[in-house]
């Protein structure tokens, strides 16, 4: 098959690349760093021409304002418009678990947007909801970092291996669309609070982290479940301490 990924160049976009690529997909890549601008549908036209499916895993620079929903309006329509002009038969796209539940955050309200424009459109498509990545972990931490210590939420997240979340991309391009949303989650349960203590221990940081329910999570304050995939929802194999392990040996 002949598929474009928009947000190629990203840490999902690069790996998912090289997965459809291993197994024998016809891949384009498009980027703003590749020349294809998706907010002003620069290039669109050309990189779309052929393409059985497109996929996007495409990233607001900025999760903490409004950006981000300028940017995921202006993106996801121009993707859709590219995709019914060269009649595309499956558009994926991946989103975060949760988001339905986190709109008062500048950024999920943003994810929301493209969701629905994902699902009001005519293109057959299917979503992809993730939890937060391994690889994302120091960015959370960053979210509660006050000088020594660290104030992060109790709630509970299932954080998940890029690698594997971009192999069940390529797995879902690969077959019809499902017209609905799947997601993705990790094989371990912790609370926030404590997989920074595990990171910031295995890399030697000494910052001491507070456990503080009242810290917001990129601008919403969590209560119950919201971080966590639902009943079905397909489970990585790769354990922190296995990623932690690989990410240090590397």
């Amino acid at each position: 098959m002949k598929i474009m990924i928009a947000g190629a160049s990203g840490l999902i976009g690069t790996q998912l690349a090289a997965e459809l690529r291993r197994l024998g997909h016809d891949v384009t890549a498009a980027s703003l760093s590749l020349g294809v601008d998706t907010v002003i549908g620069k290039g669109l036209d050309a990189a779309m021409t052929g393409a059985d499916v497109v996929i996007d895993v495409t990233n607001a620079a900025s999760f903490g304002d409004s950006s981000a929903l300028d940017f995921f309006k202006a993106s996801t329509k121009n993707l859709l418009a590219a995709a019914a002009e060269a009649r595309v038969r499956h558009y994926l796209a991946l989103s975060v678990v949760g988001t339905p539940r986190l709109v008062e955050s500048d950024y999920f309200r943003a994810k929301a947007v493209q969701e629905n424009l994902i699902r009001a459109s005519t293109r057959p498509y299917t979503i992809l909801r993730s939890t937060q990545f391994y690889e994302f972990i120091n960015g959370v931490i960053d979210i509660g970092a006050e000088g020594n210590v660290v104030r992060l939420p109790p709630a509970p997240i299932r954080p998940v291996w890029a690698r594997e979340v971009a192999a069940f991309l390529a797995e879902l391009s690969a077959g019809d669309p499902l017209g609905n949303i799947v997601e993705i989650g990790g094989p371990e349960q912790f609370g926030i609070d404590d997989i920074a203590r595990i990171y910031l221990s295995a890399n030697e940081d000494p910052r001491q982290v507070i456990t503080d329910p009242s810290t917001s999570y990129f601008g919403v304050e969590l209560s119950g479940d919201v971080l966590l995939p639902h009943v079905g929802a397909r489970v990585g194999s790769q354990t922190l301490s296995e990623w932690l392990y690989r990410s240090m040996a590397a």
